[in-house]
């Protein structure tokens, strides 16, 4: 995604927002939008830039995607479980280049008439998102490692960067 640090990308349908920024979230922006008086429950996910993976220190992440085939994947994830759990309303937003150690690189709310929908809800998009949409990210360690390309999956291991792919990255 290219353009402005502040620019949003966003895709939307009814009771439906997914977005993919430079900026940093903003939890109560993300909780905000899918409140609604029809529902009883509001369940949100942030997944937070960690300082470690596999027992090596991290620096930093930093993602990347291609916004047309991520935006359209996110979107159909979103009305896939919003169908299925009959929610009020979704919203999936994933944050790309640099995220520093602490900082949320993805939210996602929900809400339903009752919680038991919104919790399955929840985590299913999450899941649904790391394991489908199109976005990638760049693990920096500290030290003489540099850093690691993977796909946005839980413990998958990546491809060490090469010294060329090192310099470029600014490793």
């Amino acid at each position: 995604m290219e353009g402005h640090a502040d620019e949003v990308l966003e895709a939307r349908d009814a009771g439906i927002i997914v977005s993919l920024t430079h900026s940093p979230l903003d939890i109560t922006d993300v909780v905000a939008s899918v409140k609604s008086s029809q529902a009883g429950a509001v369940v949100l996910f942030a997944g937070t830039t960690r300082d470690n993976f596999a027992g090596k220190p991290v620096e930093q992440l930093e993602y990347t995607a291609y916004p047309p085939l991520a935006l359209r994947t996110m979107l159909g994830i979103a009305r896939a479980v919003k169908a299925k759990h009959e929610l009020t309303a979704i919203r999936m937003s994933h944050r790309l280049g640099i995220v520093p150690i602490g900082e949320e690189s993805i939210l996602i709310a929900v809400s339903a008439p009752h919680r038991h929908a919104a919790w399955k809800a929840g985590e299913e998009a999450l899941e649904e998102c790391k394991d489908k949409v199109e976005v990638w990210k760049l693990e920096q360690f500290g030290g003489e490692e540099g850093g690691v390309w993977r796909a946005n999956r839980d413990g998958a291991l990546g491809s060490p960067l090469r010294a060329d792919e090192k310099e470029a990255a600014g490793a």
